[in-house]
């Protein structure tokens, strides 16, 4: 008994699980018929509803992180990854926004794939966290994005 407690607690979290099980089903939503458009458009609005189901102060974050992203980056590609928000490029995750309630944090975070170009030296950063979406921050997603691209 105390051998499996303790592979519990060295096992995956529950927060873990939870993500795998959003992961299988996102490709399973993915691999459904359709045409391009069409599979386009569902990955467009299953972004949106899993928007919708947070918390309200994640809800607004990702709701205005959401716009700022296509706004800066038309050709990104919403998704679900982990049952996060996500933005695709030709199909390759860029970058997620992670709510805070996704994983017990403080805060939710705008973070970036290895895809992203933001190399700077030795050593950068490919997460942000998102108190609050002011304009001032706007500018500053809407940048990352833009440099994420190349």
């Amino acid at each position: 008994m105390a051998t499996r407690q303790a592979a519990r607690r060295e096992g995956f979290s529950a927060q873990e699980r939870a993500a795998m099980k959003d992961h299988a089903k996102d490709l399973k939503a993915a691999a459904r018929g359709g045409s391009k458009a069409e599979k386009a458009a569902q990955a467009r609005q299953d972004v949106l509803d899993k928007i919708a189901e947070l918390d309200p102060a994640d809800r607004v974050r990702a709701e205005r992180v959401h716009a700022v992203v296509l706004a800066a980056a038309p050709q990104l590609e919403p998704k679900l990854w982990y049952g996060m928000p996500a933005y695709a490029l030709d199909g390759k995750l860029l970058c997620h926004f992670q709510p805070s309630a996704k994983f017990k944090t403080r805060y939710p975070t705008l973070g970036f794939s290895d895809l992203a170009k933001l190399d700077d030296g030795a050593l950068w950063p490919v997460a942000y966290a998102v108190t609050e979406v002011t304009a001032e921050v706007e500018k500053q997603i809407t940048a990352l994005v833009r440099r994420a691209i190349g």
